[in-house]
């Protein structure tokens, strides 16, 4: 159990938005060992990332 909160926890901060340094960080993981756990999330965050600058570039 105590696992399945610490992932929900470090997802939740993924899905955040919190950036992943500081997930690692907070987590105790490094960055590789978290974008290889939270490899899925992190995917997600960034095709956000992508929408975010696409707008950016299109002027609002």
């Amino acid at each position: 159990m105590p696992y399945s909160l610490r992932h929900a926890g470090v997802s939740l901060w993924i899905n955040s938005g919190v950036d992943p340094v500081e997930v690692a960080r907070r987590a105790g993981h490094s960055l590789m060992v978290l974008f290889r756990i939270y490899a899925k999330i992190l995917r997600v965050q960034q095709d956000r990332a992508n929408a975010l600058i696409g707008q950016g570039l299109n002027g609002g």
